[in-house]
């Protein structure tokens, strides 16, 4: 099976938590719940509204499966090319934005990478916290001129969160997020409100204007939802993302922001359970059989997210350094800085099985 994508409702695993429940403890859930907010970007901690947050806690530290077996290890290994590791891996879970692309372009060597990796028998299923479908996230890599020959199937955080709305149904919907996230409704029969006031639940893609707006615009209409209790489905837990060369804050910055003045917020995608669910459900059926967590390998450059889910579902993990933490993990030109990586790696507390700059055969 080539190209496969789930986007149905019902497809994927159910809510992460009902709405009125508690809210998680920070770190519940085996490090799953890890946000960094002053420590994974200077954009991040520079926006008043997240002033007074915690600074999250260290995930534990990552186990190795280069022999398809779990053993402990206490440094990350510095690998040249995906070909050093691969044989040990049945299934990868990879990344797409930095990792594959950068809004912009795919990187060099990435599919190459991923297709020499599926000849010798590898699955690859990409796994996304982008907020829309995974039909709808297709097309856009097929624009950036990714082969399909890369790639056996699509999980998105928009497939998760479209179990959640399916939930709510009956309710009227704020969208807050951009017009090019539409389609995570196709199909569900939605109720649209038009205001904020009149939301009964909002439902968080990003910001209206990436480019030029902050989590900082949107207080006032933060304080208007938690006024009246209104919960929020967050569809993507990115906090930022590098959209060719400049940052960019996503949905995740404005549901922490939501949830550091007490408001409901329901989050989907990684590093959250119910995405890698979907994830190994759709492998399974690609491949006729179940495929452990120790042969399964995520790919991604993202702490917070990549290596957090990693670690919360006990897998391999492959840090791309030269994604958005390119700066503070000693990425250097086409290579790395150990001293830099490994001062960044302990100042997370978390230590991946393989790190390389980019995702390279």
């Amino acid at each position: 099976m080539r190209g496969a994508a789930i986007s149905q409702p019902g497809c994927v695993s159910p809510l992460i938590r009902p709405f009125g429940a508690p809210s998680p403890a920070r770190g519940e859930g085996g490090g799953a719940l890890s946000c960094p907010f002053r420590r994974c970007h200077p954009l991040v901690s520079s926006q008043p509204v997240f002033q007074g947050l915690c600074e999250g806690l260290r995930p534990a530290t990552h186990r190795s499966f280069d022999q398809k077996g779990p053993a402990l290890v206490s440094s990350p290994r510095l690998i040249h090319g995906f070909r050093e590791i691969a044989s040990a891996y049945d299934l990868i879970f990879c990344d797409i934005w930095g990792v594959i692309h950068n809004g912009h372009r795919v990187f060099d060597g990435v599919a190459d990478a991923l297709i020499a990796y599926r000849r010798q028998g590898g699955t690859v299923v990409l796994v996304s916290n982008a907020p829309r479908p995974a039909q709808s996230v297709m097309p856009q890599l097929d624009r950036l001129g990714l082969p399909r020959e890369c790639w056996d199937a699509i999980v998105t955080s928009g497939d998760v969160t479209r179990a959640q709305i399916a939930a709510v149904a009956a309710k009227k919907v704020f969208h807050l997020g951009p017009d090019r996230d539409r389609p995570l409704y196709d199909g569900l029969g939605i109720r649209f409100a038009d205001t904020p006031e009149e939301a009964e639940v909002v439902v968080c893609t990003g910001l209206f204007d990436d480019t030029t707006e902050t989590p900082e615009t949107y207080r006032d209409m933060l304080a208007g939802f938690k006024a009246r209790d209104v919960p929020m489905i967050c569809a993507n837990p990115d906090l930022i993302v590098d959209r060719g060369g400049t940052i960019i804050y996503c949905a995740g910055a404005l549901a922490e922001a939501y949830r550091a003045i007490g408001g409901d917020v329901a989050i989907c995608g990684k590093p959250y359970k119910p995405i890698y669910d979907a994830a190994f459900e759709t492998a399974a059926s690609l491949r006729g059989k179940p495929t452990s967590s120790a042969q399964t390998l995520a790919i991604g450059d993202s702490v917070r997210t990549d290596l957090a889910g990693a670690t919360a579902i006990g897998c391999g993990a492959l840090f791309i350094s030269g994604g958005i933490h390119a700066l503070e993990a000693g990425h250097e030109g086409d290579g790395v800085d150990p001293e830099a990586l490994s001062a960044f790696l302990a100042d997370k507390g978390v230590i991946p099985d393989a790190v390389m700059p980019r995702l390279i055969w």
